[in-house]
């Protein structure tokens, strides 16, 4: 936001599936990674999210360029496929300060 940084992001695939894709190289995909896993035949299924306010550590702290005494939110994604074979895993670090978070259900 404003050319300030606001988030960090290690993404992971499984190296059968990466392999020789765009994944593995350090540029955005079109269409986005779900699109693309789609397309070689893992569509994404299910995708859960787990959320936790950290103590940043002093790389994310200077990389966030953070002020003094502030968490940081740390989300695991781990998105599955058919038969629940996991796909992708993502873990997000963003500067507390700068995020809500909003949750919708829907019962079934």
């Amino acid at each position: 936001m404003d050319d300030e940084p606001v988030e960090l992001v290690a993404f992971y695939c499984p190296l059968d599936i990466a392999h020789g894709t765009a994944m593995t190289e350090r540029r955005k995909i079109p269409g986005g990674t779900p699109t693309l896993l789609a397309e070689l035949g893992y569509p994404p299924r299910l995708s859960v999210d787990r959320v936790s306010a950290r103590v940043p550590t002093q790389d994310q702290y200077q990389a966030l360029r953070l002020p003094g005494g502030l968490p940081v939110l740390r989300t695991l994604r781990v998105v599955y496929s058919d038969d629940e074979r996991p796909i992708e895993a993502t873990v997000m670090v963003k500067a507390g300060h700068l995020y809500e978070l909003q949750y919708e259900f829907v019962a079934e």
